[in-house]
């Protein structure tokens, strides 16, 4: 398949190309950077485009099968001000908002748009169960993500599906939130968030990749995907697993007062937490490569 993907060089983005050229996939890879625009190889073509401004990438999407859009501000990047949460929605719906409209302009439409969301849709609700079809909950994440999805869902009136991926706390080397939980752990001071009772709705990166280069040979799947491994864990389990993994004890826990203090609005991402199971994914067929929680931390940090 010829395929488009945005956020190409990120945490994510960067594997994921890997795997699918390796699967024979031929990439356009949109950048920001006009250093890296115009590298190519036999199968992937980087292209420059500033989201809201018309330019050559336009004609790109006209010319691929599907279209995998993974670009987002990381929301645990800095301490949320006003201009952060507004970096963090607008960079979200600014690229998916300008996706949709060169599509609608592109005489060839993708058959699919592959857009990430996240596990932040569903807001906090204590120890339910979560699929799917779990109504979306409140606060900044929520929104964000409800906003997020909307203008994805907009390109299903051109013809085209869409696949709304809500990915959890993905766990992998060299970045994501292990790279922030390690450290403590490896100096003997790890140790739960708050009371330790919040769920956490993890998924090894290699299953990330793995259920996007999945959806792209299931041709009925559509609609909201949780990327959540099947087994998630209170905050507690994590960190004693992880603890374990390490050789390390899970014993400082850090109050709920002081990360607060110290991190404003969003000590809330980290405090609540969300108890979110894979269920479509799991009906149509994909078998996960890390569903349990302590190999998949093993893997990570080997």
């Amino acid at each position: 398949m010829r395929l488009l993907v945005t956020g190409g060089t990120g945490f994510i983005g960067q594997p994921l190309c890997r795997a699918l050229l390796e699967q024979g996939h031929v990439l356009m890879v949109l950048t920001r950077s006009a250093a890296a625009a115009g590298q190519a190889s036999d199968r992937v073509r980087t292209v420059q485009w500033e989201p809201g401004r018309g330019g050559e990438w336009e004609r790109v999407v006209a010319d691929v099968d599907a279209v995998i859009n993974l670009v987002g501000e990381s929301i645990a990047a800095r301490r949320w001000s006003a201009q952060q949460k507004q970096r963090i929605v607008s960079s979200r719906m600014e690229t998916t908002r300008a996706l949709v409209a060169a599509m609608r302009q592109a005489s060839s439409k993708p058959a699919l748009l592959i857009n990430a969301s996240a596990v932040g849709y569903y807001g906090s609700h204590g120890d339910e169960p979560l699929t799917e079809e779990a109504a979306s909950g409140a606060g900044f994440l929520a929104e964000t993500c409800r906003q997020w999805e909307a203008e994805a869902v907009a390109a299903e009136s051109l013809g085209v599906r869409v696949v709304r991926l809500r990915i959890g706390v993905v766990l992998g080397q060299g970045g994501g939130a292990l790279s922030k939980m390690v450290p403590p752990f490896r100096a003997f001071v790890g140790g739960p968030l708050g009371t330790g009772r919040q769920w956490m709705s993890w998924v090894h990166r290699d299953d990330v990749i793995g259920l996007i280069a999945w959806l792209l040979t299931q041709p009925q799947a559509s609609g909201a995907f949780n990327a959540t491994a099947p087994e998630p864990a209170t905050m507690r389990q994590f960190c004693q697993a992880l603890g374990s993994v390490l050789r390390r004890p899970s014993w400082a826990p850090v109050p709920s007062f002081l990360l607060r203090v110290l991190l404003g609005e969003m000590a809330e991402m980290l405090l609540t937490g969300q108890r979110v199971l894979p269920v479509r994914a799991q009906s149509l067929g994909y078998r996960f490569r890390h569903p349990a929680l302590q190999e998949a931390l093993a893997a990570c940090v080997e």
